[in-house]
């Protein structure tokens, strides 16, 4: 990592943990300390269960998980960067405020998990490449709110996740999540509630949209190419630059009469 951005990934995770004691419930100590986690780990001949442990705010940055159990752990504000939880079980999981950077949650078990306010980013501007990697990863019911530009979502199963909006801070309005240049290619987003968020240059080819929230959704200059928008509501949405070829179920998708720019999208 270069100087600079060593320093100001340093400064952003320390500034997390300072803002969490201010938005988080009094933290008490977890359950394990880093130390011992990497051991088990390091020991592990099997899957390790972390199932329902507190490792909150804990140091995990780097280790190998060997897809073990964390289904219903508590990873509020837990350094994750470039760990592999590769094929984990994380169900029901709360890694909010999370530092996310350049982990690899493939082929993981995300449904029904929180990755609230997330830090996908080592600098202060996005950097694509720090995003994680969520490929074939299972988010059913998932409630993430970013910014998670250039993240990979490749054939990721997001049936009926909530990936649309921030959370609002400091009683401010909720700002809209960014997943601009992010991979949804060949993903399962039926029923998903994806409204308001920003997804110019997004691949979603091939992606199965059916009955999702879309409404005033940014488009812009997307890949939509073979999506299957039946029955979802594009209401406001912006398709500015958009490519729709061989999309299916657009021309009855609920909302149309108010979608934006169709007339200038590729179709």
């Amino acid at each position: 990592m270069r100087p600079l951005a060593k320093v100001e990934h340093t400064l952003k995770r320390r500034t997390v943990m300072v803002l969490a004691c201010f938005v988080a419930p009094l933290a008490v100590a977890a359950d394990l300390t880093a130390r011992s986690v990497a051991d088990a780990l390091f020991r592990a001949t099997a899957p390790v269960d972390f199932g329902s442990k507190d490792l909150s705010f804990l140091d995990l940055a780097g280790l190998d998980f060997k897809q073990a159990r964390l289904a219903g752990a508590n990873l509020y504000g837990a350094d994750l960067n470039r760990a592999s939880l590769k094929g984990a079980n994380l169900e029901g999981a709360k890694l909010d405020n999370a530092i996310v950077t350049r982990s690899d949650f493939s082929s993981a078990n995300l449904s029904g998990a929180t990755l609230l306010s997330v830090t996908a980013f080592a600098a202060l501007e996005p950097d694509r490449t720090d995003a994680p990697n969520f490929e074939n990863a299972n988010l059913r019911g998932a409630h993430i709110a970013a910014r998670l530009d250039g993240a990979n979502f490749r054939n990721a199963d997001l049936s009926e996740a909530r990936i649309g909006l921030l959370i609002a801070t400091w009683g401010s309005y909720r700002p809209r999540a960014v997943f601009n240049g992010a991979d949804f290619t060949g993903a399962k987003l039926v029923r998903a509630d994806l409204h308001k968020g920003v997804f110019q240059f997004t691949r979603f080819s091939s992606a199965d949209l059916s009955g999702a929230k879309l409404a005033d959704c940014d488009f812009t200059k997307a890949d939509l190419s073979g999506a299957n928008f039946a029955g979802a509501d594009i209401a406001g949405a912006d398709f500015d630059g958009a490519i729709l070829t061989n999309a299916t179920g657009l021309d009855m998708a609920l909302g149309r009469d108010s979608a934006k720019n169709l007339d200038k999208s590729i179709r």
